[in-house]
């Protein structure tokens, strides 16, 4: 499928390839991949913990809270899945929702105490409760996927 090398240097780290791509070629920065289940390059990035790749496509117009098909999930659930912290982290700084459910009703915490990622647990708790903060102090409903733009100041 035309378009998947965003995929493919997001999820090895690639940034260089990626930024090349993103510049110059016209690929949907929020193609799915419906080989793998709809996963956007974004999922591939925060699975793989890449932030720099994770910045560079949220600055293209990445959708931080894509979802994937079969199970609902948004790049946030990846990272968490994979302890990936930092990743957790690079969302939360451009203000991407990090606390949505996935069809079973999981969020990216849940997903991280299944899978005994305390670190992650325990960033998400705080995360999770600065982002609520935010969007009732910005008159957000708390189950939109809006950006949390300027809510941090």
């Amino acid at each position: 499928m035309a378009g998947l090398e965003i995929h493919e240097a997001a999820a090895t780290g690639d940034y260089d390839s990626l930024e090349e791509y993103l510049k110059h070629s016209k690929i949907d920065v929020n193609l799915k991949d419906i080989e793998w289940d709809d996963r956007t390059a974004l999922h591939w990035a925060c699975m793989k913990g890449y932030v720099e790749c994770i910045r560079l496509l949220i600055e293209h117009g990445a959708d931080g809270c894509a979802r994937t098909d079969e199970e609902s999930w948004t790049p946030a659930h990846f990272a968490a899945e994979s302890g990936r912290q930092h990743a957790l982290r690079a969302l939360f700084a451009a203000d991407i929702p990090i606390d949505r459910q996935n069809k079973y009703g999981d969020t990216p915490k849940r997903v991280a105490e299944i899978y005994g990622q305390h670190e992650c647990v325990r960033y998400l708790t705080t995360a999770e409760e600065e982002q609520a903060k935010s969007r009732k102090k910005l008159g957000i409903d708390e189950d939109s996927d809006e950006i949390l733009k300027h809510s941090k100041k």
